[in-house]
């Protein structure tokens, strides 16, 4: 058996496949404790867990620890006369009016900032060698009586010349055993030095919270019989072997969106959707992200918190507008919604768990779009008069009825998501007309039809048992790692230079794989150039072709350039300009071994009937199906409510829907 757990900010899902038959679970989320949840989801599956093989897991642990700075104590080591960049970071004012504007926090004060004497340049030469007596007599006491639990070193231009970095971290481990040592040439080999800095001081800091939490599921699970094989979801949209996690704990950060991205893109792409806009409403953020020709996109830097994070991640755009986000009324008397959330505790008022504050949860229930008979299949009873009950507040700021304040929420956190949708198509040269839009997550399906129409996208693709699609997601997804390089060359030299890079990155990325124990005959390589004009200040990713890579040309690089810079830009194409290299990143995957059918679960739900809804400020006639009593080629032409035992999808005037049969329920506008 294989079991899938994502554990998100307000419900933890489950899914589990074993001989064709596949198992799905919702439970509420335990905030403080997430292993909890994880375990309570596979106790209400009813699951042996002698009898699973591999446990894919994802966990918002990382995440919380940086946001909630619940980290590790670090200590920061860097070149003599840098110790300051953590808080110099960048000019660039997020807020440019805000006259009381502070730039966010680092993880750790400027009294746990270090420096050693020691200076390398950008080409990798050595002018000052490493103080080593200095490091012994000086450093090593002060990170002693510090009490530090983990060091980030981060040395001028290491990216180029690790030595001094590999030197250091050996002193400091040789005479501090217990301390976890993080060097910046083992987390990102990319040049920028604030960025480069404030990831691996990043790194430093979650890596022991994940090496705990993770030695605590797994002594839980051994506790309880399980001798498979657990892994852990990545940022890039690929998996690791947990013991292979303790190391990369960076690239968790946002695993359970990535884990949702690909579950959503395996599925549809059965249907023969390839060019997707992903769409994750979850309980407390809303994620979005582009995905052309089956494949994600992808982007080397993201942040958390206001901090930046230099490592592959999906390039996905999050917003705060989730089914448990709170509306409200600012200083200006305008109405918000988010990025406050209700999340698991007390959650939304509806859920009678002790909330008061109205949600899009709430919203949609005193909508009647949410039928407290049907909600997750009638497994958790929720409060209708509660959730009209917090909405009174908000009704009379506006002079609305309950009804109408209700409708207002939902079209404003409707409007936010468009705005996260056209971040990541529009503003980076796509049209988001040519794609479908996948809604998943318990809400996506909900809002779907309504957020296309603003965008001019004609058709959905829902999949079956939405709201667990990134459990699903842990299941479907590869094994994937990359590894990245700045080695800053003329274009001219990509073919011969930069070839040269691209195999002892895959060099690297191979002797990984066969420390897991995986079978390197099956891993498959990408190879990507960052490239720019000559002059410019940041790249855009190009991707060469992988069975070329010993006689890659100059054309390839500059074909590939010109055509990802006029995509961007919409110019650039025959540009009498010189071209450089930047960095070079290989990816590696290892494809999983199957890949569950989801159109295989029992969708549950109630019996047809009709029940009305509130849209255009009016009741409306609506027809409510169950989930399971959708059959292959069943066609709806008018207002429908599908309830499923993990989502809700509701189909307007002016659609049609059909289940196809690949499970997935293809929504287009007449």
């Amino acid at each position: 058996m294989r079991v899938g757990v994502e554990v998100g900010g307000t419900f933890t899902d489950l899914v589990a496949v074993e001989d064709g038959r596949i198992i799905v679970t919702k439970v509420r989320s335990t905030p403080h404790s997430p292993d909890i949840g994880a375990l309570d989801a596979i106790r209400q599956a009813d699951l042996t867990l002698a009898a699973v093989t591999e446990l894919a897991h994802g966990s918002t642990v990382a995440t919380n620890a940086v946001l909630e700075r619940k980290g590790t104590k670090v200590a920061f080591v860097t070149t003599a006369g840098f110790r300051d960049i953590l808080f110099l970071q960048r000019h660039d004012r997020r807020s440019i009016y805000d006259i009381h504007y502070q730039k966010p926090e680092p993880v750790m004060a400027r009294r746990d900032c270090f420096e050693v004497a020691e200076r390398v340049l950008a080409d990798g030469s050595v002018v000052e060698a490493l103080d080593e007596a200095a490091v012994r007599e000086t450093l090593v006491p002060l990170i002693a009586a510090g009490n530090y639990k983990s060091v980030a070193v981060c040395l001028l231009n290491s990216y180029a010349n690790p030595a001094h970095e590999i030197r250091l971290a050996e002193i400091i481990e040789t005479a501090l055993p217990g301390v976890l040592v993080t060097r910046s040439s083992e987390v990102v080999r990319i040049f920028r030095e604030y960025e480069r800095a404030s990831t691996t001081s990043l790194s430093a800091y979650v890596q022991p919270v994940i090496d705990s939490y993770l030695r605590r599921f797994e002594q839980q699970l051994d506790e309880a019989g399980f001798t498979g094989h657990l892994t852990v979801m990545q940022s890039n949209g690929g998996r690791l072997p947990a013991s292979a996690m303790r190391r990369s704990a960076i690239t968790a950060l946002f695993s359970g969106p990535a884990a949702g991205v690909v579950g959503a893109t395996r599925q549809v792409g059965k249907s023969g959707f390839e060019d997707l806009i992903t769409f994750d409403m979850g309980g407390t953020s809303t994620d979005v992200c582009l995905v052309e020709k089956g494949r994600p996109a992808l982007t080397m830097e993201t942040e958390i918190g206001g901090l930046p994070v230099m490592t592959p991640v999906l390039d996905i755009v999050t917003v705060g507008g989730g089914g448990g986000s709170i509306a409200w009324i600012d200083d200006g008397g305008m109405l918000r919604v988010g990025p406050q959330s209700a999340g698991a505790d007390p959650g939304p008022a509806c859920y009678g768990f002790g909330g008061e504050q109205p949600t899009v949860t709430d919203a949609q229930v005193v909508l009647g779009a949410v039928r407290p008979e049907a909600f997750l299949g009638g497994r958790m009873k929720i409060d209708t008069e509660a959730a009209r009950a917090a909405f009174a507040g908000i009704a009379e700021h506006f002079g609305l009825s309950i009804d109408e304040a209700a409708e207002s929420v939902v079209k404003l956190v409707n409007s936010n998501i468009v705005r996260a949708i056209q971040l990541v198509s529009t503003e980076r040269g796509r049209d988001p007309r040519d794609y479908a839009l996948v809604p998943f997550g318990g809400g996506g399906p909900l809002h779907a039809a309504a957020i296309a129409e603003e965008l001019g996208i004609g058709t959905i693709c829902v999949p079956p048992n939405a709201g667990v699609i990134s459990a699903y997601g842990l299941l479907a997804s590869d094994f994937v790692k990359f590894a990245s390089r700045t080695s800053k060359m003329p274009m001219d030299s990509g073919p011969s230079e930069g070839a040269r890079v691209f195999r002892e990155l895959r060099d690297e990325l191979l002797e990984e794989f066969r420390q897991m124990g995986l079978d390197t005959e099956r891993l498959s390589f990408t190879y990507t150039a960052d490239m720019r004009f000559v002059g410019q200040a940041f790249e855009l990713a190009v991707e060469l072709p992988a069975e070329r890579l010993d006689s890659l040309a100059v054309e390839d690089f500059g074909k590939g350039f010109e055509a990802a810079h006029y995509r961007m830009f919409y110019h650039g194409v025959g540009a009498n300009r010189a071209i450089e290299i930047v960095s070079l990143r290989v990816g590696a995957t290892y494809p999983a071994e199957s890949i569950p059918e989801m159109s295989a679960i029992d969708k549950g739900g109630r019996d047809p009937a009709d029940h009305p809804i509130f849209s255009g400020g009016r009741w409306i006639d609506c027809q409510h199906l169950g989930g399971s009593s959708l059959v292959q080629g069943q066609r709806i032409d008018r207002p429908t409510i599908v309830e499923g035992s993990t989502a809700t999808t509701y189909i307007p005037a002016g659609w049609q829907a059909e289940l196809d049969a690949a499970g997935n329920l293809v929504m287009k506008r007449s």
